[in-house]
C-alpha cells in the first residue's frame, strides 16, 4: 500500500506528506508544498483564503502521491484554525472565507462582552480572548447576505474533508477554538450561541479525532475506497501528539507562523486567573486539553522578510541574517511582541521601530539587529507563558519540546534555553503531519496503543537537538527583560 497521506495546511504554505510505517517508525515523505496567504479577491471585500487554489494545491498533492506511491491507506487533513467557509443546503460554497488577519472584528469583542459577560464566557468555553476567534468573526458576519445564504459553517479543514468525501462534520480540536464549544462537555455550547445570535444550525455535528469521516469521491481520480479519517484538525493538535516525550512533565512550543505555548492536561483550567492570564483550553486528542497561549510566533520576523524582499527585489538571505544576529548584544531591544500592532500585514520593521522609541529602548538599526530584537522577544515572552502556565495549572515542568518549523532556528531554541533555564528539545520539525499520520495509522488498526505509545513512535521517527541552558546565574538578564515587559503591561 501506498501509506498515509497527511495534508497540512499552514497559513503561509501547505504541504501534502505521506507517511509509511516501518518497522516501528513513521517514514514521512514530501510529495507536494504549494503556497498559501491572505489574498484580495476582485469584487469581494477584505483579507481572504483563496480557497480554489488551496484546493488544486491538495488535489494534486494527493494524485501525485497515489501515483507515486500507490494506493493510498488514508487521508486527513490539519490547517491553522478559528477560519470557516459558508456552504449552501447544496455544500456549495457561498464565497471565499475570511482571513483571520482581517479588520472585520476590529472592537467586536466588546460587543460580545455586553451580551456574554467575559468571565461566563470563559467559564464556559476556556478559550482566551483574540479578536479573530470564530465566535466574533460569526457575530462580526451577522446581517451579511453571504450569512443569510449559508447552510452550515465549516471550519477549513472540515470544509476541505467534505470537498474530498461529501460529508460535514466538525472535528473536535478545532472546533474548540471557535469560542463555541463548552470546555468540560466537548459538546456545542448551543446556549451561548443562541444569546449571540448564532444560528445553532450552522454548527455541524462534532467527531473525535481518529474517527473515519467517510470515504474519498470517485470523481476525484485517488482511487477507490481510500478512507478519510479525522485527525487533530487544528495542527498543533496533530502537533503535539509528535511531541517525542517519555514522560507528562513537558512543556510544548508549536512554533510556526503562530507559537502555541503551553503544557497538556486531563481537564480544563477555568479559573478567573487563568483568563485574566489569557490563556487557553482547547480539546486534545484522546480527551485531553491543550492548555496554551497564542504567542504571535514566527510571523513578525516572515513579514519583516517580506519587507526586505520588496525593497532589495529578490530574497534575503535568512541563514546569514541569524549568524549576524548572534553576535548582536542580547536583550537590547525587547518588545512585547503579541501587541496588537504586530497583528495585521505590513512593514513590521518600522512596527518594531516604532515600539523601541515608545518604550525608551534602543531603535534596531540594521537587519540583524531587527532579528534579534524579534528572536529576544519572542524568547522572552515563551518564558512568561511556560512559566505562568505552570503556576496556573500547578504542574512541573522540566522540558521544553520545540516542534515544527522554528526547530530548524538554532538561535531561537538557544535564546528560549536561556531564557527558560530548561533544556530545549526542537523537533520534530514535520511534527503536524507526522502526528496526523500516527492518528490515521492508529485508526486503520496498523498501529495501537495511547499517546505515550505513539510518542515512542514519533521519538523513533524524527531527528531533535537538545538545546540546554546558558550557566547558572544566567538568568537575571531575562528575568530583568520580563519585568520590563510586565511593567508596560
Amino acid at each position: 500500500m501506498g501509506g498515509f497521506a497527511a495534508v497540512d495546511l499552514g497559513a503561509s504554505s501547505g504541504r501534502v506528506m505521506l507517511g509509511r510505517v516501518d518497522r516501528g517508525r513513521v517514514v514521512l515523505d514530501e510529495v507536494a508544498r504549494f503556497p498559501n496567504g491572505a489574498v484580495e479577491l476582485p469584487g469581494v471585500s477584505g483579507l481572504r483564503w483563496d480557497l480554489p487554489r488551496l484546493w488544486r494545491g491538495i488535489l494534486d498533492g494527493l494524485r501525485a502521491a497515489a501515483v507515486e506511491h500507490g494506493p493510498l491507506e488514508g487521508i486527513g487533513i490539519d490547517s491553522w484554525a478559528v477560519d470557516y467557509g459558508l456552504v449552501d443546503r447544496h455544500g456549495d460554497l457561498v464565497s471565499a472565507p475570511v482571513h483571520y488577519r482581517d479588520h472585520r472584528t476590529d472592537g467586536v469583542p466588546d460587543r460580545v462582552f455586553a451580551q456574554v459577560p467575559a468571565a461566563e464566557l470563559y467559564a464556559r468555553t476556556g478559550l482566551q480572548t483574540q479578536q479573530f476567534n470564530t465566535v466574533f468573526q460569526l457575530v462580526a458576519a451577522q446581517g451579511t447576505t453571504d450569512l443569510a445564504a449559508a447552510d452550515r459553517m465549516l471550519l477549513v479543514p472540515d470544509l476541505l474533508g467534505a470537498r474530498l468525501t461529501g460529508v460535514q462534520g466538525a472535528e473536535i480540536t478545532n472546533a474548540s477554538t471557535t469560542g463555541l464549544l463548552d470546555a468540560r462537555t466537548r459538546e456545542w455550547a448551543l446556549d451561548v450561541a443562541a444569546r449571540l445570535g448564532v444560528d445553532t444550525s450552522l454548527l455541524p455535528p462534532l467527531r473525535e479525532p481518529g474517527t473515519l469521516l467517510g470515504t474519498v469521491r470517485a470523481d476525484l481520480g485517488l482511487g477507490a475506497d481510500v478512507p478519510v479519517w479525522t485527525v487533530g484538525s487544528h495542527d498543533t493538535a496533530s502537533a503535539i501528539v509528535a511531541v517525542p516525550a517519555s514522560a507528562p512533565d513537558f512543556a510544548y512550543i508549536s512554533c510556526g507562523t503562530w507559537s502555541l505555548v503551553g503544557l497538556e492536561l486531563d481537564a480544563p483550567v477555568l479559573t478567573e486567573a487563568s483568563r485574566e492570564a489569557n490563556f487557553t483550553n482547547e480539546a486534545g486528542v484522546d480527551g485531553t486539553v491543550r492548555y496554551l497561549r497564542n504567542v504571535m510566533g514566527l510571523w513578525v520576523l516572515q513579514e519583516s522578510m517580506r519587507t526586505w524582499r520588496e525593497v532589495d527585489g529578490d530574497d534575503v538571505d535568512l541563514p546569514h541574517l541569524l549568524a549576524l544576529a548572534a553576535d548582536v548584544p542580547a536583550l537590547r531591544t525587547v518588545v512585547d511582541i503579541d501587541a496588537g500592532e504586530f497583528l495585521h500585514p505590513g512593514d513590521m520593521p518600522a512596527r518594531l521601530s516604532q515600539a523601541a522609541r515608545a518604550t525608551g529602548q534602543p531603535v534596531p538599526s540594521s537587519r540583524a539587529e531587527v532579528v534579534r530584537c524579534i528572536l529576544d522577544s519572542l524568547a522572552v515572552a515563551y518564558r512568561r507563558a511556560v512559566r505562568t502556565a505552570a503556576e496556573l495549572a500547578g504542574r512541573d515542568v522540566r522540558t521544553i519540546h520545540l516542534v515544527g518549523g522554528g526547530a530548524r532556528n538554532a538561535l531561537l531554541c538557544q535564546l528560549t534555553a536561556d531564557a527558560t533555564g530548561l533544556p530545549v528539545v526542537a523537533g520534530p520539525v514535520e511534527a503536524a503531519a507526522l502526528g496526523n499520520v500516527l492518528i490515521q495509522a492508529r485508526a486503520a488498526g496498523v498501529l495501537d496503543g495511547d499517546l505515550l505509545a505513539l510518542r515512542t513512535i514519533a521519538a523513533r521517527s524524527a531527528e531533535t537537538v537538545t538545546y540546554l541552558p546558558a550557566a547558572a546565574g544566567s538568568d537575571a538578564p531575562w528575568a530583568a527583560a520580563e519585568r520590563r515587559l510586565t511593567a508596560r503591561d
